[in-house]
């Protein structure tokens, strides 16, 4: 199965190109099956209803969130009418919608998606991610139940992110990080078939700060001191992410490769 996974989506930029550009990459890769973090689409922070369904028209399959989740507020109700939105596992206990779902990608195959959140540098205490992600994993074998599981682990450390993807080896098809917007260069199937990429990058503008306009950023780092909102840059927007091609029988990675489509980034497309 050939698995697409696009990162963080950054306001409008991102919505643009996820809208203009979504459908022709997908059909250029032959994705059975299509994630993409919504997590900052709406005004970079958070993601509302009508965005959300902005993306699902796109293309995506599935979308997963983060951190940020609830920020707008009527993803509190609209994700539990949407079972189509993933919210991360170990979030609050009380929390709307679900942080894991099994889908079905083309010719009937099943998909589970799950999203956890990392502790390390993160503003407020979440659960375990390890456990959280243990037991979903145990109940939904690669290869058994599902033919194929991706993790998505929304962190600000690469060392988290790492350990959750050795902890997954063997037992998902990809881990893959999201929420710190820069693509990074270790894509690699893991010793036990697990593919992992330590962060997907972001889709949208990066003539930014990652994601947000230069100005109100690079003004906090040189004085310490805030005068306006962060608001998102807003030109051409570059769809980072990754795709995964897994075996049926094992659920395991055959390959990962890198996926950089428009804007100012040096372009990465696998093959179709």
């Amino acid at each position: 199965m050939r698995i697409l996974y696009l990162g963080d989506v950054m306001g409008r930029a991102g919505r643009r190109a996820i809208t203009e550009r979504l459908a022709g990459l997908k059909a250029r890769l032959k994705a059975d099956f299509t994630i993409v973090n919504g997590e900052n689409a709406s005004g970079g922070m958070g993601l509302t209803g009508g965005h959300a369904q902005v993306l699902l028209e796109a293309g995506a399959d599935c979308i997963t969130l983060g951190d940020h989740a609830f920020d707008q507020k009527d993803m509190l109700s609209y994700i539990e009418s949407e079972p189509r939105i993933i919210r991360p596992l170990n979030f609050a206990r009380e929390a709307p919608g679900r942080g894991a779902r099994v889908f079905e990608a083309t010719q009937g195959r099943k998909v589970l998606v799950a999203q956890i959140l990392g502790q390390v540098f993160m503003k407020r205490p979440f659960d375990d991610p390890f456990s959280a992600i243990d037991s979903v994993l145990r109940a939904h074998p690669p290869g058994g139940l599902v033919q194929a599981a991706v993790v998505d682990i929304h962190a600000e450390a690469t060392s988290e992110k790492m350990a959750v993807g050795h902890y997954c080896d063997g037992r998902a098809s990809l881990v893959v990080g999201t929420h710190t917007h820069v693509p990074t260069a270790d894509a690699q199937v893991l010793p036990r078939g697990t593919g992992y990429l330590s962060d997907a990058g972001m889709c949208g503008d990066y003539d930014s700060v990652i994601g947000m306009e230069k100005a109100e950023p690079m003004r906090r780092f040189l004085t310490g001191m805030s005068r306006d909102r962060f608001t998102p840059a807003e030109g051409e927007a570059t769809l980072c992410g990754v795709l995964v091609v897994t075996d049926d029988r094992t659920g395991m990675a055959r390959s990962v490769e890198p996926v950089r489509d428009g804007g100012r980034l040096q372009q990465t497309h696998p093959a179709g």
